[in-house]
């Protein structure tokens, strides 16, 4: 199959949903017939069980892809496409395990297939890819990862080459492998970005090579796919970055919510020199907690000290700085350029009502955003004013998953897992609520007529019944 111009319109191909939230994490499909009524006893067509994970499954041409996890082992896990049958399932090295919130888990990252082959990421191990038949292909441990919240970004595939972003509270670094071998075409460092979970997304300009761009901590960066060199960056994002943007034409939608940074509550934080000049009594070039005496900076001490060496040294003390500079928001990004954008990038920004975890969505010149509390805010994509905003009634719990959309109808899926189906637009109006009553944090995928949903117990395959 053929995939013209996807990166422009954002809009999958039927059948095929081969990373994260679809082709460019778009969350969009063009699948008809789908149910929007389901349930463990209604238009259910299978369901698998498996060991938990919130890894969202993906779909090569005969196989479904995930990651999973029990208390001591990783694994990578095969089903067939059109039954859910376990085809295999194989077990990845697991030399240490890594921190991770409450939220997450050991098996977060989403696969990429290119097809055939799968590729995984996972926190407590590395890369991995296995053939269609579950034999290994190669494996390229990495270094451990200082991220107190685990890894939330998934793998994307460009070509030949395998895209994985890492950003952490240090020795942040973005890295391109060959697919097939899983040896190092370009590594870039991003030491300016701490912890970030949003997965990376591609864009083609006209006339131009393909850019790969990753929304950081404080930086949205476009990145030359063939290279790794940064072309263009737009900064006063906000910090620790967990939504993935989406792309539409000339524009790309950035969420990023991190608390205590609402509009107007932005502070002016000396710079180190000046605090050390207060507060650095031994005079060593660095700060302990007691130097710094302050119990709203000392009470979380890992998220100052950022390389955890037990001081507050001067990357530490900028990393605050700029967290204290900016502000949560929707930012609407003219896509493109050379160098620092921040001025002359920006289309429109929105401050309310910010999803923490949850990517926005893009459907039908209509920004979604579904956040904890079962609260849904349309906005104009054009100009970013709010459309409508409402509480999902029967579905007020948390979120986690994000919003996707096929045949005409938005799905969203609540913590608790219930799966709301909506009729989209400026008066999106709810069409029906159906329960599992099992918990989710993976999105739903489309292919061949049916709805995929992960929870933390099963697989589970929806279509219409005859």
């Amino acid at each position: 199959m053929r995939w013209t111009n996807f990166l422009l319109s954002a809009v999958l191909a039927a059948g095929e949903w081969p990373q994260f939230r679809g082709i460019n994490s778009a969350g969009v499909s063009d699948e008809k017939d789908l149910p929007t009524e389901f349930g463990p006893a209604k238009n259910l067509v299978w369901k698998t069980p498996l060991p938990p994970g919130h890894s969202s499954p993906v779909f090569s041409k005969s196989q479904i892809f995930l990651t999973a996890y029990t208390p001591e082992n990783i694994f990578v896990v095969a089903l067939d496409r059109k039954s859910g049958k376990e085809n295999w399932r194989r077990e990845v090295p697991r030399p240490t395990k890594a921190e991770h919130h409450k939220a997450n888990s050991a098996a977060s990252p989403s696969c990429t297939t290119d097809g055939e082959n799968v590729y995984a990421l996972f926190s407590d191990y590395g890369a991995i890819s296995f053939d269609a038949k579950g034999a290994e292909r190669w494996r390229l441990p990495m270094p451990k990862i200082n991220n107190p919240f685990g890894l939330g970004t998934s793998p994307v595939l460009s070509g030949r080459m395998l895209l994985i972003n890492i950003d952490a509270e240090s020795g942040s670094f973005f890295v391109a492998l060959d697919k097939d071998t899983g040896k190092q075409i370009w590594r870039r460092d991003r030491s300016d970005f701490t912890r970030g979970f949003s997965t990376p997304v591609l864009w083609k300009p006209a006339n131009e090579p393909e850019q790969v761009i990753i929304a950081g901590s404080y930086a949205l960066t476009a990145y030359s796919v063939a290279t790794g060199e940064p072309i263009w960056w737009v900064n006063k994002l906000t910090w620790q970055l967990k939504p993935t943007p989406v792309i539409d034409k000339d524009t790309i939608y950035v969420l990023g919510w991190a608390g205590g940074s609402d509009e107007g509550a932005q502070e002016n934080v000396p710079d180190f020199a000046d605090i050390l000049k207060v507060r650095d009594s031994d005079k060593d070039g660095k700060l302990t907690k007691a130097e710094v005496a302050d119990a709203r900076l000392t009470k979380d001490w890992s998220a100052l000290d950022l390389d955890r060496t037990g001081f507050v040294e001067e990357r530490d003390w900028k990393m605050y700085q700029r967290r204290k500079a900016v502000v949560n928001a929707v930012n609407a990004f003219k896509l493109g350029g050379r160098g620092d954008m921040t001025d002359s990038a920006v289309k429109w920004r929105y401050y309310k009502s910010l999803p923490n975890v949850p990517s926005p969505l893009l459907y039908d010149g209509v920004i979604y955003l579904m956040k904890e509390g079962g609260i849904l805010t349309a906005l104009n994509a054009a100009d970013g004013k709010v459309l409508k905003q409402g509480r999902l009634t029967g579905a007020l719990g948390d979120y986690f998953s994000s919003p996707v959309a096929a045949d005409g109808r938005l799905y969203v899926v609540s913590h608790e897992g219930k799966v709301v189906v909506l009729k989209p637009g400026a008066e999106w109006e709810i069409l029906s609520v159906n329960p599992l009553n099992e918990s989710v944090n993976a999105t739903p995928a489309f292919v061949d007529g049916r709805v995929f949903i992960r929870t933390h117990e099963n697989l589970y395959c929806f279509a219409k019944q005859n």
